[in-house]
């Protein structure tokens, strides 16, 4: 079973999330917290996989708590939950280590699957809505200089890694278009995410958009 803690201001919305996560027999929510402080006592007492995190809540917001989350040990992955895809929230809650986010008007049918590939450790973030939040930025020029400056530390096949993963390829279809091992691919994943100071793909794969590494 996956373990989910939901975050939202709004118990309407927490409540619609554990019908729809709860039916298919894979996931199970295990605490409901409506401000961003209830949240990370939440993720502490329970030790969920995944958190579902709003950001706009009284209080502490979601992009605090998803920092406080992100200081403890064995930190869960935190998926950020919006109403627009655009939202600079969302960029800010991204380079803060969140692992992706779902639009909150994201189909049932669709949703569940989401939320497991989340649970996986993959990036449940789109190339094309990278690319509409980078564009979007108020502090891009500032966020370019210092990518450029992180990427130029990688050797070139690193690299080559770090521009597939702002591309939202996963460790098979990047070791199919680089022509080495999965294994490989994950070694190279790890020491790239660890030259560039980036918790997760996500913020490794924004890095690569402001650095210039991905094709419009």
């Amino acid at each position: 079973m996956i373990r989910i803690v939901v975050v939202d201001d709004e118990p309407m919305v927490c409540a619609h999330l554990r019908t729809i996560l709860s039916s298919g027999g894979t996931i199970e929510v295990v605490a409901e917290a409506h401000d961003g402080a209830a949240g990370v006592e939440a993720v502490v007492r329970t030790r969920p996989d995944l958190v579902l995190m709003d950001l706009r809540m009284p209080g502490m917001d979601g992009l605090t708590a998803i920092a406080r989350i992100g200081e403890l040990a064995a930190a869960p992955a935190v998926v950020v939950l919006t109403t627009f895809d655009a939202d600079q929230y969302v960029l800010r809650a991204l380079r803060a280590g969140a692992a992706g986010f779902l639009v909150k008007s994201t189909p049932p049918e669709d949703l569940i699957g989401l939320v497991q590939v989340a649970a996986e450790g993959h990036t449940v973030l789109s190339p094309a809505a990278a690319r509409r939040l980078i564009a979007a930025s108020t502090d891009s020029q500032p966020a370019r200089d210092r990518a450029r400056e992180l990427a130029a530390t990688l050797t070139e096949r690193e690299g080559e890694v770090l521009a597939c993963l702002g591309e939202g390829l996963s460790n098979a279809q990047i070791a199919a278009r680089l022509y080495l091992s999965e294994a490989t691919i994950k070694g190279y994943v790890s020491r790239t995410l660890d030259k560039l100071g980036c918790a997760n793909r996500t913020q490794a794969g924004l890095l690569a958009h402001d650095a210039g590494l991905v094709r419009p």
